[in-house]
């Protein structure tokens, strides 16, 4: 089966009820992130969540099926988590689905969230025209599509909110779904708002716990680390800590640029060159006038084999910051200064 990203926006398709293999793929991993983050919310009993990269998978098909039939520790359900570039996946779920027509048993829900892949891919093709996957395809966002995601995240925390409060939300959070669930998430125990107990948001409350935009601080860190710029790199990170960045916001700014180096790589290809891309290629693969000189420094910087290590590391950090809120800012500072060394590699 195949749903539109679009179908996200509003809460969770029905097809995504039938399924037990998600495949969501295309350009905005922020936004293939977030729904697969609501099909588990939509989930039974979602149990244990087990994370593998589509490099483990790549390696060891057979791990996917060993993984989704095994029983979790405490004998709790479970759903597995894969995060893979392109087709890194494919080998592995066709070795699933394989077993599974064989009777090799039931399987926990998977759910891959594949950068630098499209509803082209041979994983795509493989799943979905099978009644118990889901293929979807997210594309770059834009404000509005975003606004009315936060619209939808603000109505399920019990805020309502007054003027255009979630177009600016949707511009602090650099049109990632996942920083706008967190702006929502902060305004509503701001506010002490509940389902039960609604309350309105104005800018002025939105303006007393609001994330830092984009604009505002993360764009020249993210071009020193991916880039390499060991020079400008510890004046970046002073910064950071002056204006109380936000870690995981900053975080995500250099996780959804890795993204659009991996797409423009994957459309490059072995041999082709950054200067040979249209005017019209470069806006379908969101790369602008104000950022093209930083963004073309990077695709030499990142080739495809440095991106496939990148992107792993990238993961793990997001998931550490999460579990070491406190210690945030140390922890990302360090590991974006080991990053900004592999780059300066070349």
């Amino acid at each position: 089966m195949k749903a539109k990203h679009s179908e996200f926006a509003r809460g969770l398709p029905r097809t995504a009820q039938q399924a037990s293999i998600f495949f969501f793929c295309g350009p905005d991993e922020a936004g293939a992130s977030a729904a697969a983050n609501r099909v588990v919310e939509g989930l039974r009993d979602p149990g244990e969540r087990i994370e593998l990269s589509g490099g483990d998978l790549k390696r060891d098909p057979a791990k996917l099926g060993d993984e989704a039939r095994s029983d979790s520790l405490f004998g709790d359900k479970r759903h597995i988590f894969v995060r893979a570039t392109g087709d890194e996946a494919h080998d592995a779920l066709k070795a699933l689905i394989e077993t599974a027509d064989v009777g090799g048993g039931d399987a926990a829900p998977i759910l891959v969230v594949a950068t630098g892949a499209t509803d082209k891919s041979r994983t795509a093709k493989l799943l979905e025209k099978r009644p118990d996957a889901l293929v979807a395809m997210f594309y770059p966002p834009d404000l509005s599509s975003v606004a009315a995601s936060v619209r939808s995240m603000a109505d399920g925390a019990g805020l309502r909110l007054g003027g255009d409060l979630a177009e600016r939300i949707a511009r602090a959070a650099g049109l990632d779904v996942r920083l706008a669930q967190s702006e929502v998430d902060k305004l509503a125990l701001y506010l002490d708002a509940s389902s039960q107990s609604p309350k309105t948001a104005s800018v002025e409350d939105y303006g007393e716990i609001g994330a830092s935009t984009e604009e505002d601080g993360f764009a020249p860190i993210v071009n020193a680390v991916l880039g390499g710029e060991l020079g400008k790199l510890a004046v970046e990170l002073k910064r950071m800590k002056e204006l109380g960045l936000n870690p995981v916001g900053l975080l995500l700014a250099i996780e959804r640029r890795a993204a659009q180096l991996s797409q423009i790589a994957a459309r490059l290809g072995p041999r082709g060159s950054f200067e040979n891309l249209d005017r019209g290629e470069k806006a379908r693969l969101g790369i602008f006038w104000k950022e093209e000189r930083d963004i073309r420094q990077q695709v030499t910087r990142w080739r495809p084999a440095k991106l496939e290590r990148l992107v792993p590391r990238l993961i793990a950090l997001h998931q550490s910051l999460l579990a070491n809120s406190q210690a945030a800012e140390l922890l990302l500072a360090q590991d974006l200064a080991e990053i900004a060394r592999f780059a300066a590699k070349g």
